[in-house]
Order: C-alpha cells, then structure tokens, then sequence
C-alpha cells in the first residue's frame, strides 16, 4: 500500500476532521434549538474555515511528498502530478 503525504501527520488530521465533525454537529443542534441565525452563520463560517485550514495543510503535504517524488522521477508522472496538483488548488480557490 502506498504512503501518501499525509501519512506521518495521519492521527492529527483525523483528530482535526473530528474536531470538525463536533463543530458540524453543533450547527445542528443550533438549528435543532431554534438558535439565532447570525450565531448559527458564525458558527457556519468557523467551520468553512477549518475545513480550508485542513484543506489547505492536506495540499500542502501532497506537493511536498507527492509531487515532489514524482518530480524527482521525472516523465509524464511527474506532469500528470503537476497537473492534478493545478486542478485541486483552483477547485479550493473555487469554493
């Protein structure tokens, strides 16, 4: 099985995903308690942004370890990685 980039950093990006998850959970319970809707769009923008923190760390780990080994062989990998890399970085510009 291959090692991806974030593999080293495995057990704090899933303990961040939970943290995450927790803050989702608590927009619901917001929605569910008839909470004011700016605090739930307060809530709402924590949360987008620690998914794009997360996002952004994840990207961060792929060019170092992945596209960094595939540039290092060289070949269409290495464009096929450089490639893949361009389409996630405008896909979180995007959202």
């Amino acid at each position: 099985m291959a090692a991806y980039g974030y593999h080293d950093n495995k057990r704090r990006h899933l303990n961040r995903l939970r943290r995450i998850e927790g803050q989702v959970r608590g927009l619901q319970r917001m929605v569910e308690d008839d909470a004011y809707c700016i605090d739930i769009l307060t809530q709402t923008s924590a949360v987008t942004k620690a998914l794009r923190s997360f996002a952004l760390s994840l990207l961060d780990e792929h060019l170092k370890h992945c596209v960094a080994h595939a540039l290092a062989d060289g070949g269409a990998e290495a464009d096929a990685k450089v490639r893949e890399a361009s389409e996630a970085i405008a896909r979180l510009v995007r959202s």
